[in-house]
């Protein structure tokens, strides 16, 4: 098997149908096998995947939410592929995109893991599709607001560069190589592991590349970032991802980047309380019915999407340059490849996608169905 695709979901299920259209379309004539480990999730995502894919995924069931790390590391366990890509559910992945990462590391024996150009939901380029290692002197810049060294801003993006570290949205990775630099760290429950696992591949004596191949991430639609626990355990893998790799340095390095991240942790936690007031208060951002829904796609597909979007109270327009604005592609008359390059001439536009045969508007807020 040439390569094993491997997706973690929680409570995603029309995302993370979405995602795996995408993988089906970007694997087409490819030795591939597609798994799902889905984190006990209550949401009838078992059933509903059953029923939509059948037979064409494995579908892993687990008892308990196991965290990113470690079902990641069930899956791969379990598969053969000489490859592993590592994505998360909520990402769209461009036809081309899995074909171009995996030619690259063929063409290139050191390279041990490839991450790709991730766009958000708006069209905007995801700084974070190549970052920088955070040792102490960069992991403190970039907590005081300085964060042009850890994204590498210097890189081009339309041309491959050798990065540290690849985000676990778009993770391929060699198996021979987790053989030897081991897989995720389990103590990681769902943020940090990308890291972790970008610095033991250099350390293992292999390099992490950035290639130009194209996605979309939905950033969190699979997390609730509103929650006590997100705040707890994005702040709490920062501080054991530092304990693993630079303990050994002096207390008097440590000392201040551990109480930068106590900081962070303290002023993210006062954000998310005055976000929940004031929402509870009725101060809510852009309702649906506030924005204006553009549909791309044929007249076939249009009717049904029109009876959607009128049953919701959805407002259409032909002006593309109503704000603020949800762009709605027809998946059925566009590649993804195609939906994703015409996304970006309509910045800080939201991206909604709609399948006609489950009638299913995507967005990057709410699903309408």
């Amino acid at each position: 098997m040439k390569l094993t695709v491997v997706i973690v979901s929680y409570n995603v299920r029309y995302y993370l149908e979405q995602c795996i259209i995408s993988v089906i379309r970007a694997t087409t004539d490819m030795q591939c096998e597609i798994y799902v480990v889905d984190n006990n999730s209550d949401d009838g995502t078992i059933e509903y995947l059953h029923t939509r894919f059948g037979d064409s995924i494995v579908l892993i069931e687990c008892q308990h939410n196991l965290g990113f790390a470690r079902a990641n590391n069930i899956a791969i366990r379990q598969s053969s592929g000489e490859y592993v890509l590592l994505l998360n559910p909520d990402t769209i992945v461009a036809e081309t995109a899995i074909k171009t990462a995996l030619q690259f590391m063929e063409e290139h024996e050191k390279v041990g893991g490839v991450g790709i150009k991730m766009y958000n939901a708006d069209g905007t380029v995801a700084p974070e599709s190549r970052r920088a290692l955070p040792t102490p002197l960069i992991s403190l810049k970039k907590m005081l607001g300085f964060s042009k060294r850890y994204y590498m801003s210097h890189l081009s993006w339309d041309q491959p560069g050798r990065i540290e570290v690849m985000s676990g949205a778009f993770l391929m990775v060699r198996r021979n190589v987790l053989h030897q630099v081991g897989m995720l760290d389990k103590d990681f429950f769902m943020y940090g592991e990308d890291i972790d696992l970008s610095c033991r591949i250099i350390k293992g004596g292999y390099e992490n590349w950035y290639v130009p191949a194209n996605m979309v991430h939905y950033k969190g639609e699979s997390t609730q970032k509103t929650s006590y626990r997100y705040v707890h355990v994005f702040y709490e893998a920062m501080l054991i991802f530092f304990r693993k790799h630079y303990s050994h340095l002096s207390f008097f390095v440590t000392l201040p980047i551990k109480m930068a991240i106590y900081f962070r942790a303290f002023i993210a936690l006062i954000q998310m309380l005055y976000r929940r007031l004031h929402d509870s208060l009725g101060f809510h951002g852009k309702q649906a019915d506030e924005v204006s829904f553009l549909f791309k796609g044929s007249k076939k597909t249009l009717n049904g999407f029109t009876k959607l979007a009128r049953r919701k109270g959805l407002m259409l327009t032909n002006d593309s340059t109503s704000s603020p604005l949800c762009i709605v592609y027809d998946t059925s008359s566009y590649t993804y490849e195609q939906i994703i390059e015409d996304m970006t001439h309509y910045p800080h536009a939201q991206l909604g996608t709609y399948y006609y045969k489950t009638n299913i508007l995507i967005t990057s807020d709410e699903i309408f169905k």
